[in-house]
């Protein structure tokens, strides 16, 4: 049987409490995996899929012209060879590696480029990342859908672009980095239409091989991958269907090499008591933080006053509990170890009497009737069941509603369907590590649109220009004047209450005896949750 281990760890470097790998990429070939996951793949479309199980699934199948250094938060080039920055910061040129190819075996030009930042962010696209390039000149009017182009992006030969920002951005080459700014070939998207999602084409280290709805996806190397080495495993198969209980037994049983969903809450304990299980289980530090969202433009969330009477009705202590003490309680939607998290700030109080007497200043003195969304995998039923009586405690009725993960964010990205979501298995980690991250797709005004993860539908413009200011500052010297903008940023946030910030949880998962090594690449921060590019067999020569 094929052992598997993490390619080549070489060190370890350490941003917050995770720990990031240095990987050997000249490990050896070969081999396979086998990954579980309990629903069906949403999309493998760079421009739409943003959710737990399927980031790191793009990040494999496709590359941007930036990167990231493998297990670590540190920018690369990838299809890029190099970027020139203008002395104000505002223009972008990338000259593009020569040689690289499409799965379909055409050259990426500076074309593909232009014609996949403007698909992105493109109102018919509906595409949640849009709001990550509002930094680029000319998204405003192009993302509302006027004129025939982003004029911020221009192809200046068949090698070279440039991308022109309406004012500086200390995130811009993060952004490039991200899933969304991946380079997609445009007769790939004509052909398949709205199935790209499932005929997806990029340039990435695994092409898509095999896709049986309900049953298995698989990933087959790409062998004209343009780094030399990469990827290690010839295929990657991700199983679908599996109840996370019964995964863990074909893990055991050496039918599976990790879980997807991770270990089973309700097997926890006794995975980590047996040490011949638990010296198998990886734990990473994660910049996540878990959240109920309230939908301010439904009724009657759309009064702050009700929004703060359900932040202090939530015991986040005792949905600590439920998780086995995988957390810790959040007070705001930054965690600890994000810079501009705010350390005094206390936050809402657990405090049930308070919350009646604020519902009944707000007019709702005998509560009201609601809906709480809910990912339909554990531990997620069980915590929506502790904040539905919570919420019942002061009065209102929540009727759960358990679904698939892509049914609970489908009905988030629309205007009037969730008017609560617990957004638990789909919680938020960062994209990258910068507070910047926490803000525009999740809380900002270019998140709030129909397809976005901005649930609460929360748009405040006023604090929207602080941001945008925030991120202007691209001097090294205004670092700490830039994170305290920030932090009051979120702290500004909090008045309006648009979430009730739950908890801030770790990353545990669980891999079979065939994997070996560190197993930092399973708690990858950029390619949450696994990078499997550099997973590798020691078999493999």
């Amino acid at each position: 049987m094929t052992k598997i281990f993490l390619a080549g760890l070489a060190g370890i470097a350490l941003f917050g409490n995770v720990a990031l790998a240095q990987v050997n990429e000249k490990a050896p070939q070969g081999g396979s995996m086998t990954v579980t996951y309990k629903d069906d793949v949403a999309t493998l479309d760079p421009a739409i899929g943003y959710d737990w199980q399927n980031w790191s699934m793009i990040k494999s199948l496709f590359d941007g012209l930036m990167g990231y250094e493998p297990g670590t938060t540190k920018l690369r080039n990838e299809l890029s060879a190099s970027n020139t920055i203008s002395t104000d910061g505002t223009i972008h040129v990338f000259k593009m590696k020569n040689g690289i190819k499409f799965h379909n075996g055409r050259e990426i030009t500076a074309a593909d480029v232009k014609y996949s930042i403007e698909r992105v962010t493109n109102p018919k696209t509906q595409s949640p990342g849009a709001g990550f390039f509002g930094m680029i000149d000319g998204f405003d009017s192009w993302n509302a859908g006027k004129g025939s182009e982003l004029s911020g992006v221009k192809v200046i030969d068949e090698k070279t672009v440039e991308i022109k920002l309406s004012r500086p951005d200390a995130t811009f080459l993060h952004v490039m980095a991200l899933n969304f700014a991946s380079i997609v070939p445009k007769e790939a998207v004509d052909a398949a239409g709205e199935d790209f999602g499932r005929k997806p084409v990029g340039s990435g280290a695994f092409k898509l091989a095999e896709w049986t709805p309900g049953q298995r996806v698989v990933f087959e190397a790409f062998d004209e991958y343009h780094r030399t080495g990469v990827p290690k495993l010839e295929n990657v198969t991700f199983e679908i269907g599996l109840e996370p209980m019964v995964a863990l037994l074909r893990l055991q049983q050496g039918m599976a090499d990790t879980l997807g969903d991770g270990i089973p809450p309700a097997q926890f304990m006794q995975v980590m008591n047996d040490p011949n299980q638990s010296k198998n289980v990886i734990e990473g530090g994660q910049l996540h933080t878990g959240y109920i969202t309230m939908n301010t433009r439904m009724a009657p969330f759309d009064n702050v006053m009700v929004r703060k009477a359900v932040n202090m009705a939530i015991n986040k202590d005792r949905i600590v509990r439920i998780i086995n003490g995988r957390a810790v309680p959040a007070n705001q939607p930054l965690p600890p170890t994000m810079p501009g998290y705010a350390k005094d700030y206390k936050g809402y109080p657990f405090d049930p009497e308070g919350a009646k007497i604020m519902l009944s200043d707000a007019g709702l003195a005998n509560g009201f009737s609601t809906e709480l969304f809910v990912y339909n995998t554990d531990p997620n039923p069980r915590i929506a069941q502790a904040i539905q009586q919570d919420l019942s405690a002061i009065g209102i009725k929540a009727e759960i509603r358990n679904l698939a993960q892509a049914n609970v964010i489908a009905a988030g990205g629309e205007p009037d369907q969730a008017p609560m979501i617990w957004s638990g298995g789909m919680a938020w980690i960062a994209d990258f590590p910068d507070p910047s991250n926490f803000y525009g797709p999740i809380l900002g005004c270019a998140g709030a649109v129909q397809g976005g993860w901005n649930w609460s539908w929360y748009c405040n413009e006023k604090l929207d220009a602080r941001a945008a200011e925030a991120d202007s500052m691209t001097d090294p010297s205004k670092i700490a004047e830039r994170e305290a903008a920030w932090r009051q940023i979120y702290v500004d946030i909090m008045d309006d209450a648009p979430w009730v910030p739950v908890f801030n949880e770790q990353r545990f998962t669980f891999r079979s005896d065939k994997i070996d090594g560190d197993g930092t690449l399973f708690v990858d921060p950029v390619h949450i949750p696994v990078n499997y590019d550099y997973i590798f067999s020691t078999q493999a020569k």
